[in-house]
């Protein structure tokens, strides 16, 4: 068993208690429609495991791989005519292939999108360092959102660290989602690029924890 993907496991089940195999979540979530105007770690510093918590994060880790995989909805599309990248070197989304990878439709000023900020950062604190990337799709609703230095400026005030795709055109945005177009909206994507998990606006959370837990856990897929 990956020795970080064991660390994430006990660290989030220690302060969550969450039962990884378990894949549910909420249908009541608020949503901001464009049509409604509105809108694991295993470093040099870490301590050594007890033998009770490597054993405790043995049967965890079992549980993930034991339990039931996520559903596949086929294959992601790509991220074409960007308008440029934040926080990162990357030019593609196909440089993120072989990798999990959360990738979410946002825009700087919508409420429901920041509310999930804190969980993301959660999740990229504890299984970033095992392979896990986010990808924040920035889509303006508004004109002045489509300036990339508000875009960084946001980013830096609500801590969002990892890479962001400007869509300025909202071409992404569309064609990802079809005719009924929603921020936030949250893809978690395998190794394999299919999509494991599609949920809109906000919550489910445990659902998408479980989800990235598990890819990460069986090599990606």
């Amino acid at each position: 068993m990956n020795g970080r993907i064991v660390a994430g496991i006990i660290a989030v089940a220690s302060v969550l208690g969450i039962a990884f195999a378990a894949l549910g979540g909420s249908e009541n979530d608020a949503v901001v429609g464009e049509n409604q105007g509105v809108t694991i770690q295993d470093d040099a510093s870490s301590p050594s495991s007890t033998p009770e918590e490597a054993s405790a994060g043995d049967a965890l880790a079992e549980s993930v791989l034991a339990g039931p995989a996520p559903e596949n909805f086929g294959a992601a599309g790509t991220l074409v005519d960007l308008d440029g990248w934040l926080q990162t070197e990357a030019t593609s989304l196909e440089d993120f292939d072989g990798q999990v990878k959360i990738l979410q439709f946002w825009t700087f000023s919508c409420f429901n999108c920041k509310a999930t900020i804190p969980t993301l950062q959660g999740l990229y604190a504890t299984y970033g360092p095992a392979g896990l990337e986010i990808i924040g799709v920035h889509s303006p609703e508004f004109d002045y959102e489509k300036d990339l230095a508000l875009v960084q400026q946001a980013a830096d005030d609500l801590g969002v660290t990892w890479p962001i795709a400007i869509d300025n055109q909202k071409l992404n945005f569309r064609s990802w989602q079809g005719s009924r177009r929603f921020w936030p909206r949250t893809y978690v994507i395998d190794a394999n690029g299919d999509i494991r998990f599609d949920h809109i606006g906000e919550g489910a959370y445990e659902e998408l924890e479980a989800t990235v837990a598990y890819l990460l856990a069986n090599g990606g897929a």
